[in-house]
């Protein structure tokens, strides 16, 4: 089962300059607790991105074109059907990024764990357009501006695929 964990922000920007647009301490905690004892998979500038490497408590997997690479602590694919191919067949493997990859995997994905962030920012990436007919909301836990110590709102939300979209 393939799942995304991406936080959006309006016009579903999210990111710029390889990096992300805003830092929420509870959406990283978030993102640790639901990845942990998973694979995570990634491109190769997401995993560049990250401050410490592997990350810890997860099956890291990176994807390169470049064949043979080898990259400390990663278990390395070089196309996204190779991914699929190493992903963990009986639990459920998340997505992280970045645009690439995620554009990718999309048709794939079973279920989005999102963080809808309600700001414009200036971005160079973007995730696919998500038509949210095709998706049933499972959850959802806003936090209003008001209450957010980032001065802006955002909500976690995870949706699953109805079955009948599958592309």
């Amino acid at each position: 089962m393939f799942s995304i964990i991406v936080a959006i922000a309006n016009h579903f920007a999210i990111g710029k300059d390889n990096r992300l647009l805003c830092h929420i301490p509870g959406d990283l905690k978030r993102f640790k607790q639901i990845t942990a004892g998973h694979t995570v998979i990634m491109g190769k500038k997401t995993w560049e991105s990250l401050p410490n490497r592997p990350l810890t408590n997860r099956v890291n997997m990176v994807i390169t074109d470049i064949e043979g690479e080898q990259l400390e602590g990663a278990l390395m694919a070089y196309s996204i059907e190779d991914a699929v191919n190493k992903a963990d067949k009986e639990n459920e493997n998340f997505i992280i990024g970045g645009g690439t990859i995620y554009r990718q995997f999309f048709p794939l994905a079973d279920r989005l764990y999102l963080t809808r962030v309600n700001k414009d920012f200036e971005a160079d990436t973007f995730f696919p357009v998500i038509n949210f007919e095709e998706w049933t909301l499972i959850s959802e836990e806003p936090h209003p501006e008001a209450f957010s110590t980032e001065g802006f709102d955002f909500n976690y939300q995870i949706l699953e695929r109805k079955k009948n979209s599958i592309l």
